[in-house]
C-alpha cells in the first residue's frame, strides 16, 4: 500500500485478451428520433367545402341502399323464380296448348287443298326435327341461348340502345328477347285462355303480347323459372310446337308440311331459313301471301346461319342460289271462296267453333277450280275495259248437286272474304224462264205448241199501266214454246205463267231449290225474285239429272284427326224429292239445247259437245247471268256490280256466256263428250197453247185478280 496518496491504477488480467485490445466501454444508444405527430386535414372552408362534403354523404347514402336494395332485390326474385317454378307443369303438357282446334279439308282425290283454325300437325322435339331447323331458329332468334339463364342483359341494352336510335320509346321496337322469353310469351306465363275474359283467342293472344314494363319484369321472371324447371332442349321444344308460322300453322311440323309437303325432320338449309324467318311477322312473311318477300327474309337467315358456323360457306351459297320452293298444294292459299263456304255449310261445333282437329272430305276439284280462275282471270283481262269494278261468280257442279269448284269474286285466291256465288241475293230475270215452262211442260203442254208473243198490257193497282216488253222491243206473233225460250221472250213467258198457274211455277221453282220468297204477281215469270248463283246453277241441275230436286253440298265426310276411320258426319246435300217426271226434264233440256244452237247462249257452243242453257239479265242490266249443262257438268255464272250499278252492254249472253264458254272449254279438256238425257220433239209444231179468245179471256182474268189484289 502506497502512502503517497495517488490513486492506484485498474488492475488489469495480463494475456486474457491475446494480441487484442482492451475491450471498449459500449457507447450508449442514441435516443430514436421523436416522430412527428401526423397533422389532420385541413378542413375546406367556406362554400365549396360544405358542397363537397354534401354530396359525400350523398353518395355513400345511396351506394349504401342500393347494395343493400339489390340484395333484398335479388333476394325476391330468387324466391318468385322458385316459387314460380315449383308450380310449372311438365315441359310435355305444354306442347299444344291451343284454344281451338282446326279444319282439314282434303278435296277428290285426298289432298290436302284448305286448312281452318289453328293446324297443328303433331307433336315434334328439338331432336326430332332438322338440325338444319333447329340451327336456324337459334341462329336467328337467339345465338346465346344455351349460355343465358332466360334473360340476355345484352340483348336487353341492344335492344333498348337500338330503340332509341330508332326514335321509339326504350320498349317499343326490338325486345331483345330470348327464346325462352319467347315461349313464356306464348304460354301467356302460364295463364290460360278464358272465353269470360276474352272474346276470342285473338284477343287473348293480343293480351298476352302486350310490352308493358310491368309484364317485361313478369316475363322476365317466368323466362327464368322455366330454365330452373326444364332443360334448353325442352324450352326449344315447346317453343317449336307453339309458335305461329302463318297461314294458319302452328309449330313448325304444321309450317314444314303447310308449305313443303315434307316432315320438319327432312328440311334442307334453304327450307329451314324459310320456316324460322317466318318468326319475325309470320302473315308478313308467309310464302303463300308474297313468296319473293319470304326469300329475301330466308337469305338474312342463311347468312346468320353462315356467320355462326351452323353451315358452310358452299351451304350458304347454294341455299341463297337455291330457295325454298312450295308444294303445288300450298299455292290452294287455304281454299279461298269453296273453304269458307263449307265451313258455312257444316255444324259450327266441328267447323268454326271446334275445340278438336277435324278432317273434312269435300267434291273439291282441283282441276275444275283452276279452269274456272284461269277462265274468269282471262276474260277480264281481254275482254272488260281496264278498271272496271265489275264482279263475278262461278259455280261448276255436277247434277248430284256436288260442288266442284267455286270462284266468289274476281280476288280467287281470297279467303273470308264476301262471297257472290253464296251470299249475293241478286234477281235473277230470264234464268227464272225455264221454271215456267217445265211447270207447262209438267201440265202435259208441247215443246212444239204455238203461243202469241204479241202486246200486252195490264193495270197494276197501285203501279199504273204495266206493258212489258221483250227485250229486242219487237213482237213476234205466233211462235212455238221452243222459240219463245230460246229467244228469250217475255210476253210468252208471262202469258204461259198465269195460263199454267203461277202456284204451279212457284211449285216447280221451290222444289227445285229456289228459297226465297217468290213474285205473286205476273212478273214472276220474268224473275223479278231473287237467287244466289249457288242455289240457281242446284236448281239446273235437277234438270239435267231428270227433274229431281238437289241440295248443293261440298261435305263428303266429316271425321277427328285423332279417329280418322270413324266418320261423325256424312254428305250434307245429294239429290232429293222428283219435281217433275223425267219425260218433261228430257224435253226442257231440249228446249234449253236449243238456247245455245239457235239462241240467246250462242256464245257458250262448244264444237263437238251437247250444252243445254240459259241466259238471263235483269231490268236496268244490273245482273248478267248464264248457266248451262252437259251432261257431266252444270255451271253458273254471274257478273254485277256490288252496288248494283247497271252493267254497260253486258247481257246474260254476253260477257257471261263467254266467261262459261272459257271455264268449260278447260275443264271438259280431254274428257269425251257424252249426249245430253234430252227427247226431242216429233211432227210439225203442235196447236196454239191458247186461241185470241182464250188469250183476251185469260187477261180478263189477270186484271180481275190484280183488281181483287188491291181491294
Amino acid at each position: 500500500m502506497s502512502g503517497s496518496g495517488r490513486k492506484r491504477p485498474t488492475l488489469v488480467a495480463e494475456n486474457r485478451y491475446s494480441n487484442a485490445t482492451a475491450p471498449q466501454k459500449a457507447a450508449a444508444p442514441k435516443p430514436a428520433p421523436k416522430k412527428k405527430s401526423a397533422k389532420p386535414p385541413r378542413k375546406k372552408k367556406g362554400p365549396l367545402g360544405f358542397i363537397s362534403a354534401f354530396f359525400g354523404f350523398v353518395f355513400r347514402l345511396i351506394w349504401s341502399i342500393f347494395w343493400r336494395g339489390t340484395a333484398i332485390v335479388s333476394l325476391i326474385i330468387a324466391v318468385a323464380v322458385l316459387y314460380t317454378s315449383s308450380k310449372l307443369p311438365s315441359a310435355e303438357s305444354l306442347i299444344d296448348g291451343r284454344a281451338r282446334g282446326s279444319v282439314t279439308m282434303l278435296d277428290v282425290n285426298g289432298q290436302q287443298f284448305a286448312w281452318r283454325g289453328d293446324q297443328f300437325a303433331g307433336a315434334i322435339t328439338a331432336d326430332s326435327v332438322s338440325p338444319n331447323l333447329r340451327n336456324a331458329v337459334v341462329a336467328t332468334e337467339d345465338k346465346r341461348f344455351y349460355s343465358h339463364f332466360g334473360i340476355s342483359p345484352r340483348g336487353i341494352a341492344g335492344a333498348i340502345r337500338s330503340n332509341l336510335q330508332d326514335g321509339n320509346g326504350a320498349l317499343s321496337g326490338s325486345g331483345g328477347s330470348t327464346i325462352t322469353q319467347q315461349t313464356a310469351k306464348l304460354l301467356c306465363q302460364g295463364q290460360p285462355f278464358d272465353s269470360t275474359k276474352w272474346a276470342n283467342e285473338a284477343a287473348y293472344e293480343a293480351d298476352c303480347r302486350r310490352s308493358t314494363l310491368w309484364r317485361k319484369v313478369t316475363e322476365a321472371i317466368y323466362a327464368m323459372a322455366m330454365e330452373a324447371r326444364y332443360t334448353k332442349d325442352e324450352i326449344l321444344t315447346i317453343y317449336l310446337n307453339r309458335a305461329y308460322l302463318g297461314a294458319g300453322t302452328r309449330g313448325f311440323e304444321a309450317a314444314s308440311q303447310r308449305y313443303f309437303s315434307i316432315s320438319s325432320s327432312q328440311v334442307n338449309p334453304a327450307q329451314a331459313a324459310l320456316l324460322a324467318g317466318l318468326l319475325k311477322a309470320p302473315s308478313s312473311y308467309a310464302p303463300t301471301s308474297n313468296l319473293q318477300r319470304s326469300w329475301d327474309r330466308a337469305s338474312v337467315v342463311v347468312r346468320l346461319m353462315a356467320d355462326q358456323g351452323y353451315i358452310t360457306e358452299a351451304q350458304a351459297q347454294d341455299a341463297l342460289a337455291n330457295p325454298a320452293q312450295l308444294a303445288e298444294n300450298a299455292h290452294a292459299r287455304q281454299g279461298g271462296y269453296y273453304a269458307d263456304w263449307v265451313m258455312d255449310t257444316g255444324p259450327s261445333y266441328f267447323t268454326d267453333d271446334t275445340t278438336e282437329d277435324v278432317i273434312i272430305k269435300t267434291t273439291f276439284d282441283p282441276r275444275i277450280q283452276q279452269a274456272a280462275e284461269g277462265a274468269l282471270d282471262w276474260v277480264f283481262e281481254n275482254k272488260v275495259r281496264e278498271g272496271s269494278e265489275a264482279q263475278a261468280a262461278i259455280v261448276v257442279m255436277s247434277s248430284d248437286g256436288a260442288v266442284r269448284a267455286m270462284v266468289g269474286g274476281r280476288q280467287t285466291t281470297s279467303g273470308g272474304a264476301f262471297n257472290r256465288a253464296t251470299q249475293a241475293l241478286r234477281q235473277t230475270g230470264s234464268l227464272f224462264k225455264p221454271f215456267v215452262y217445265a211447270a207447262a211442260l209438267e201440265l202435259g203442254h208441247s215443246p212444239m205448241e204455238i203461243i202469241n208473243d204479241d202486246p200486252l198490257c195490264m193495270n197494276i193497282v197501285g203501279s199504273g199501266e204495266w206493258c212489258p216488253q221483250n227485250y229486242d222491243r219487237e213482237f213476234k206473233g205466233p211462235i212455238t214454246l221452243t222459240q219463245a225460250l230460246y229467244e228469250s221472250r217475255n210476253i210468252p213467258a208471262i202469258l204461259l205463267s198465269e195460263s199454267v198457274g203461277r202456284d204451279a211455277v212457284q211449285s216447280v221453282a221451290t222444289g227445285f231449290g229456289i228459297s226465297s220468297d217468290l213474285a205473286d204477281g205476273p212478273a214472276l215469270a220474268l224473275g223479278v225474285s231473287e237467287s244466289t248463283l249457288v242455289e240457281m246453277t242446284g236448281a239446273y241441275a235437277g234438270i239435267l239429272n231428270g227433274g229431281s230436286s238437289v241440295a248443293p253440298y261440298g261435305l263428303v265426310e266429316l271425321s277427328l284427326r285423332r279417329n280418322p276411320s270413324v266418320p261423325l258426319m256424312g254428305a250434307g246435300g245429294g239429290i232429293g224429292e222428283r219435281v217433275i217426271r223425267d219425260e218433261s226434264a228430257a224435253q226442257l233440256t231440249w228446249m234449253m239445247h236449243q238456247v245455245i244452237e239457235q239462241g240467246t247462249g250462242q256464245r257458250a257452243k262448244i264444237d263437238g259437245w251437247q250444252i243445254a242453257g240459259k241466259s238471263g239479265t235483269t231490268q236496268g242490266a244490273r245482273d248478267a247471268w248464264f248457266i248451262g249443262f252437259t251432261a257431266d257438268y252444270v255451271t253458273g255464272v254471274w257478273m254485277g256490280y256490288d252496288n248494283n250499278t247497271p252493267l254497260s252492254g253486258v247481257t246474260g249472253g254476253g260477257l257471261p256466256a263467254e266467261v262459261w264458254h272459257e271455264t268449260m272449254t278447260r275443264v271438259l279438256d280431254g274428257m269425251i263428250p257424252l249426249p245430253l238425257p234430252m227427247t226431242a220433239p216429233s211432227g210439225e209444231p203442235a196447236g196454239p197453247v191458247m186461241s185470241d179468245e182464250q188469250a183476251k179471256s185469260l187477261i180478263d182474268l189477270i186484271l180481275r185478280d190484280l183488281q181483287n189484289a188491291g181491294n
